[in-house]
């Protein structure tokens, strides 16, 4: 048996002949089929990484979403969950936002048994030590991640690709990864593998999954090809023209030029043949940057480039799901320092850390800005001022931005922000873990003065009494 399982092959990602912007799994052809979808708002879910907490986390958001109803297309009644236009997601919280991309409403009666009380990191340990299982972990591109991928297919996926996404309704559902290379963060999108000359629809979202979750030590890499360079691949007319020379380029674009000079990287495929990717956490835990860079775009080439979509929206709601937790140590009580492997991990987990906190400033200094220039705008036009110094903000986006923040620090229960906060990164937590991780975010994100202003100006109401069971921070 061992020497049969050397003989196994990780899922190679196929080529295409000729990229094509109009098809495939991308933002563009989500925007196409979302039909119930508000057309004034465009409303971002941001999940961050954490194990089996992130994903309990998130999905007590999702929960909250399908008790709220606002007015959608022809006033029509629906709930704010059906009005989501992406999601975002980085390792534990991947794995529910492609859950929910691939079954919609059905998760809500199988996730809790199929995932989030599992002991999924139980399982996986069993599968390493199977005798079985050794000789397909010493095969070339095959390792740790490609048994995990097994067994999340197993269980929660039951061979679903992006395909099946992109044949979907529900939104675009975008899990980050990272480079171990370059360090590049890769988000599993057809945007992204475009410059890698293949084709998404055909990799399983397990695999997606697992590329997004693997962390180093832990879990091997999960590796893909690269064909970049043999599919005619240009990047969009419109990035051409304001970006191709940083000399020139419009202001802020620094991120997103950066963004755009990582993925051009990969067109040289022929030097660059593999991908060998990590836990999307290690580029950016919260899944903020993908989010930050096309915000940016828009600040950037809103007056001359802007694209035909964002003529009819009025406000860009981003709700960043953050399941960082910080649990307490006691390293400086004591004379003997912390052993390698514990100070290996903080050092991973520091700079993560620091970093999200830099994201999530970021984006509050982004909203605040847009604030300014809407009343600068507004004034302006009050007073008929035509003064140069103030016409170009005639021409900024007219468009309100929300950032609602869902962090365990928003808790007022500091007994109950303790308990959270102390929970592991692992994928097994207690069935009450994960009941009082649902309940929470709940609290949060309805007591969000953000998300409240929000709830106000779209006319939404939360309805019914639906609610995550268990811990104290249920939803009254």
């Amino acid at each position: 048996m061992v020497m049969l399982g050397g003989c196994a092959t990780r899922p190679i990602n196929p080529p295409i002949e000729r990229v094509d912007l109009n098809t495939g799994y991308r933002f563009e052809t989500r925007l196409e089929q979302r039909h119930d979808s508000d057309a004034e708002n465009l409303l971002v879910l941001s999940f961050s990484g954490g194990g089996t907490r992130a994903a309990a986390f998130s999905y007590g958001v999702l929960e909250a979403l399908r008790r709220i109803e606002v007015i959608g297309p022809k006033d029509k009644k629906v709930r704010l969950l059906d009005q989501v236009d992406i999601i975002t997601g980085v390792s534990g919280g991947s794995f529910t936002a492609l859950a929910y991309g691939l079954y919609g409403d059905k998760l809500f009666d199988r996730y809790e048994s199929d995932f989030l009380k599992r002991n999924i990191q139980g399982e996986l340990i069993a599968r390493f030590l199977n005798p079985a299982n050794w000789g397909s972990l010493l095969s070339t591109g095959w390792g740790r991640s490609e048994l995990a991928a097994q067994l999340y297919d197993e269980i929660l996926f039951h061979g679903a690709t992006f395909g099946d996404l992109d044949r979907g309704n529900g939104p675009l559902v975008v899990v980050q990864a990272t480079d171990i290379s370059s360090g590049a963060r890769i988000g599993f999108q057809q945007s992204d593998f475009d410059y890698f000359c293949s084709d998404l629809d055909a990799v399983p979202l397990s695999r997606a999954a697992a590329a997004s979750s693997a962390v180093p030590f832990a879990l091997s890499p999960v590796t893909v090809n690269n064909y970049g360079g043999s599919c005619q691949f240009a990047a969009p007319a419109w990035w051409v023209q304001a970006f191709s020379d940083p000399a020139t380029a419009p202001r802020p674009a620094a991120r997103a030029m950066r963004r755009r000079l990582e993925l051009q990287v990969y067109q040289d495929g022929l030097n660059n043949p593999f991908i060998h990717l990590v836990d999307g956490g290690l580029a950016d835990n919260l899944g903020m940057r993908g989010v930050l860079e096309p915000i940016q775009e828009i600040e950037a080439i809103y007056e001359a480039y802007r694209p035909i979509w964002l003529d009819h929206i009025r406000r860009i709601i981003i709700v960043f799901v953050n399941s960082l937790s910080s649990p307490k140590t006691n390293w400086n009580a004591s004379e003997r320092a912390p052993s390698d492997v514990a100070i290996l991990l903080r050092a991973l987990g520091v700079p993560i850390d620091h970093y999200s906190f830099e994201a999530i400033d970021l984006l509050k200094d982004t909203v605040e800005r847009w604030q300014i220039v809407r009343r600068i705008r507004d004034s302006a036009i009050l007073a008929g001022n035509t003064d140069p110094a103030i016409a170009r903000f005639l021409n900024a986006p007219n468009i309100d931005l929300y950032a609602v923040n869902v962090s365990f620090s928003a808790l007022k229960d500091e007994a109950e922000f303790e308990y959270l906060n102390n929970l592991p990164t692992a994928f097994v937590l207690p069935p009450e873990a994960v009941d009082r991780l649902r309940a929470a975010a709940g609290t949060i994100i309805l007591s969000s003065p953000d998300f409240q202003r929000l709830l106000k100006d779209i006319g939404a109401k939360v309805v019914g009494n639906r609610q995550a069971t268990g811990g104290p921070a249920a939803v009254p």
